[in-house]
């Protein structure tokens, strides 16, 4: 009894020092080899900090950068959104680094090194999510390697132009609605001052709930509501320092989270079950995103004959939540901020109505018309470069590599700032932070000069699925706008872009519309 009481103690010892020894390897001995490795190199940025790095000041600076709104008129909002980047870039110069906890995370702005960090993605792959930051979606975006080729595999048939073609009617039901409420908001006088923003998010939502699951505005709108308040949680959780074992401590944050995905999980799976159902008896639609999602997952099981081939319902209620919470947040915010900068410029809004007009008249925008509309595409796209709907994308390296003129360890993280590259003077010239359309004349290609300096959606093979989605929506919505409504800024507008995962307008967005 008494060998075996020792024997136990031992063990325990044993096991405790292991442990010991990873938590001060993972916290100290292994951060300050990497800062060596760094330094070694030229790469320049504060000193390493016990367990939290540069997280403290970090958030103290995006909260600063909050209490100040810019002038209306400035978009240079890198040093608003990043603050703490351009601070640090202005400390030590572009070769530099920050610490995310007990992680470095060097920036990478030089194009060349971007293409390779975008085309290499075995290498170069996205940082892994904590539990708690898993609850607003999984999906597509955050899988690697074969379980992301699967899943990619699967979604395309879902994201081909053709299937995008027969979903432009419910696109343009959700946008008649929305221009006939704010035509009912101006009718007296046929002006008046409103707030698009929210207007906006409830467009998108409305078509991602038709165009994904075959419901109206109204069905989808719990979800919604409870991903967008999930998403601000997951922001914060994002900024502070994981600690393994927290997100089971009964916190008011961690219960709230939990009830969020547990409500959202069961509204999306009853939807998945009614759907399957539905499609069993052969009375289903299958034009939705959902539909042919299933219909594909299907047949890929069919053709190998073995379930491990295709998704899980688990994988495609993952999927679901990132329809609804990607495809609805990146269009709106493109809109937003595509309408503030034509509140600007009058004459690129007189431009785009001029074309929309010369195209459609007062008719319903139909598809090819759409793809011919080169002025709208234009502003949008020079919108996505100076208000990306991400600030920045991030990296972790999984192997020992060389990046450009550097050797990188497993374990170094990399940023690459969106804003950044996309305002760098010395990429796109003095006029980097104005807003000039004219500079995608002749296409992405040309304006880049083939360079990899524009990605509002990521690029390489893991570009975003839905681009060709966002664009289309992005079109009609903006072509129904100009063709009713010309609009300028109200003077209550406060220019105060903020991250609460896409970059939204923190005190909403009203505009005086004046009825055509």
């Amino acid at each position: 009894m008494e060998i075996a009481y020792y024997l136990l103690s031992f063990l325990f010892a044993i096991t405790l020092i292991v442990y010991a020894w990873r938590l001060l390897n993972w916290a100290w001995f292994r951060p300050r080899k990497l800062e060596k490795c760094l330094r070694k190199q030229g790469l320049k940025g504060n000193p390493y900090k016990f367990i939290f790095g540069d997280l403290k000041e970090l958030s103290k600076s995006i909260e600063d950068a909050k209490s100040k709104p810019l002038n209306v008129s400035d978009d240079e909002i890198a040093r608003r959104i990043l603050p703490y980047f351009v601070e640090t870039i202005k400390k030590y110069g572009k070769n530099c680094f920050i610490w995310v906890g007990p992680r470095p995370m060097v920036f990478v702005r030089d194009p060349e090194v971007i293409r390779d960090v975008f085309t290499k993605h075995p290498v170069y792959q996205k940082p892994k999510s904590t539990p708690l930051t898993k609850l607003l979606a999984q999906g597509i975006a955050s899988y690697e390697e074969d379980k992301w080729a699967k899943h990619r595999k699967i979604l395309n048939p879902a994201f081909h132009m053709e299937k995008i073609k027969h979903m432009l009617p419910a696109v343009h039901l959700s946008c008649s609605e929305m221009v006939s409420q704010w035509e009912e908001a101006v009718s007296m006088k046929g002006y008046g001052e409103l707030d698009i923003w929210p207007y906006l998010q409830r467009l998108t939502s409305d078509i991602i709930s038709r165009t994904a699951f075959g419901s109206n505005y109204e069905e989808g709108r719990k979800i919604f509501e409870l991903q967008k308040e999930q998403a601000e949680h997951v922001i914060i959780v994002a900024r502070t320092l994981y600690i393994p074992g927290w997100r089971f401590l009964p916190t008011k944050r961690n219960k709230r989270m939990k009830e969020i995905e547990k409500e959202v999980q069961a509204t999306i799976r009853g939807i998945i079950d009614k759907r399957v159902k539905a499609m069993k008896a052969g009375e289903a639609n299958t034009g939705d995103l959902l539909g042919i999602l299933l219909e594909s997952n299907f047949k890929e099981i069919e053709q190998h004959g073995n379930k491990d081939f295709g998704m899980t319902v688990k994988e495609v209620i993952e999927e679901c939540k990132l329809f609804y919470f990607a495809g609805q947040e990146t269009t709106s915010v493109l809109l937003v901020w595509t309408m503030i900068l034509l509140s600007r410029h009058p004459d690129w809004q007189a431009r785009a109505r001029e074309e929309v007009l010369q195209i459609f008249g007062d008719d319903v925008p139909e598809f090819h018309g759409l793809n011919r509309l080169k002025i709208v595409t234009m502003i949008l796209n020079e919108s996505l470069r100076l208000y990306p709907p991400i600030e920045a994308v991030n990296r972790r390296i999984t192997t020992n590599t060389k990046l450009g003129e550097l050797s990188l360890p497993d374990g170094v993280m990399l940023s690459l700032p969106i804003i950044v590259v996309h305002h760098d003077k010395e990429i796109w010239g003095e006029d980097a932070t104005e807003f000039r359309p004219e500079r995608f004349n002749d296409g992405v290609s040309k304006a880049t000069k083939g360079q990899m300096m524009f990605f509002p959606f990521g690029a390489g093979p893991r570009i975003c699925i839905g681009l060709n989605f966002a664009m289309i929506e992005a079109k009609m919505a903006l072509a129904m706008i100009v063709q009713r409504f010309s609009f300028e800024l109200s003077p209550s507008y406060t220019h105060a872009p903020q991250s609460v995962i896409t970059m939204q307008p923190q005190y909403g967005a009203p505009l005086i519309l004046h009825r055509l």
